[in-house]
């Protein structure tokens, strides 16, 4: 009996390391895919409103939004920043970004309402209301992007080749739209991302997760189900029309994968969601152990609670863990030995070719020596995953409960 289940547990990791193998190849193609794509898209610049909802200090977020406010963007763009009170120290933040750029249009507003559990996407409600401009962008307050950002995510709107580069009312660019009728609209563009990592080993630990794990898997699932369903923090610019039409930011303020449901729900009203190919940044804090687990076991319970079939297939991507496995399963077979070797070297190819080739994430080479172990904790992460709906957000207990929180006491 012990040797027929020692058997059986190395044909399945035998099986389980093939279906990695085949997992890494399919996210190389999406990955090229995605590079050589479509030629460069008409000049479009629309008039903009940056919401970003503010709640303490992170690292490197004064430049972060110093980022924003050297944008190469023909159209107008205010920056709109939401604090639930004025004694928060990101509003002194926003006040020195005033007297650094006094010739752009930023406001500092006071949000006080708590209108569900998630308190970001309550202050984003608040802020929606004084935006002027038909084109709403939001992003996460540690975001850092280049002086093109704008232009190359307006001008995935672009209706047609003769889009002007003037500013646009909502009803003109319906009128655009409504002149090719068998085009479906964008209504949501949203970006990749890439980690800047801080100082500590899990901290690069996540930024090399980013790069080489969850960013292939976002160019697999837009591969395969031919385009994206979904947003992600990074970058939401949505058009207000598509933002009414799937019932507002209010229905969101319970959920935590606010990114996740906003581009969901504006595809399932009709509308197509579109990836640029700008790559913005994100500051990884400089996390503790403990912080890291936290954070990666909401980050997968999220994703359970959001995909749960997609959660589940995740079970292939742990492809040099399963051959890692294989190896003593086998008992250092030659055929375990082989598919160690073809999986070892076909990680490293994608982690190089979606984290340097596609994000430009140049510490990606660098720490490539740690993905053997940032692969084995994705594992264990991804089996812990399942086992709860509890997590912390910003110090706080909260449950999942289908996508919603519910905040522990």
């Amino acid at each position: 009996m012990p040797h027929a289940l020692a058997h059986a547990v190395e044909i399945a990791t035998t099986a389980l390391t093939v279906a990695g193998i085949g997992y890494f190849l399919a996210v190389l193609v999406a990955a090229r895919i995605f590079l050589g794509r479509g030629a460069q898209r008409p000049e479009f610049a629309p008039g903009v409103s940056i919401l970003k909802s503010l709640k303490g200090m992170d690292p490197g977020m004064l430049d972060a939004f110093r980022s924003h406010c050297r944008q190469n963007y023909t159209g107008e763009f205010e920056l709109l920043f939401g604090v639930s009170s004025r004694d928060d120290p990101a509003a002194a933040a926003v006040e020195t970004l005033q007297a650094e750029f006094p010739d752009r249009a930023i406001r500092l507003i006071l949000c006080p309402e708590r209108l569900g559990t998630n308190g970001k996407v309550s202050t984003l409600v608040q802020l929606a209301l004084h935006a002027r401009h038909e084109f709403l962008l939001i992003n996460d307050s540690d975001i850092t992007v280049g002086e093109h950002y704008l232009e190359r995510v307006m001008r995935c709107f672009a209706p047609d080749a003769q889009s002007a580069s003037a500013a646009v009312s909502s009803e003109d660019y319906a009128a655009r739209l409504n002149s090719h009728p068998d085009a479906k609209r964008v209504g949501l563009v949203t970006a990749l991302y890439r980690g800047r990592a801080h100082g500590s080993l899990p901290s690069r630990l996540e930024a090399l997760g980013i790069a080489a794990e969850f960013m292939g898997s976002v160019l697999l699932s837009r591969w395969v189900e031919r385009g994206l369903h979904y947003g992600l923090g990074s970058t939401l610019a949505v058009w207000r029309e598509a933002l009414e039409k799937m019932g507002g930011l209010l229905p969101l303020v319970d959920h935590l994968a606010d990114d996740y449901e906003l581009g969901a729900r504006v595809a399932r009203a009709g509308y197509r969601v579109e990836l640029t190919r700008e790559v913005v940044e994100t500051s990884v804090p400089a996390y503790t152990w403990r912080g890291f687990i936290d954070h990666q076991l909401r980050w997968a319970r999220t994703v359970r609670c959001s995909r749960p079939a997609g959660y589940a297939g995740l079970l292939v991507t742990h492809g040099l863990s399963w051959a890692l496995l294989n190896i003593v399963a086998s008992g250092l077979s030659p055929l375990s030995l082989w598919l160690l070797a073809l999986s070892f070297f076909l990680r490293l190819a994608q982690a190089m070719f979606v984290g340097a080739g596609v994000l430009a994430d140049h510490e990606t080479i660098s720490h490539l020596w740690l993905l053997p172990l940032r692969d084995l904790i994705a594992m264990a992460v991804w089996i812990a995953g399942f086992a709860g709906n509890v997590i912390v957000w910003r110090g706080e207990r909260y449950a999942l409960a289908d996508g919603k929180l519910v905040k522990l006491g």
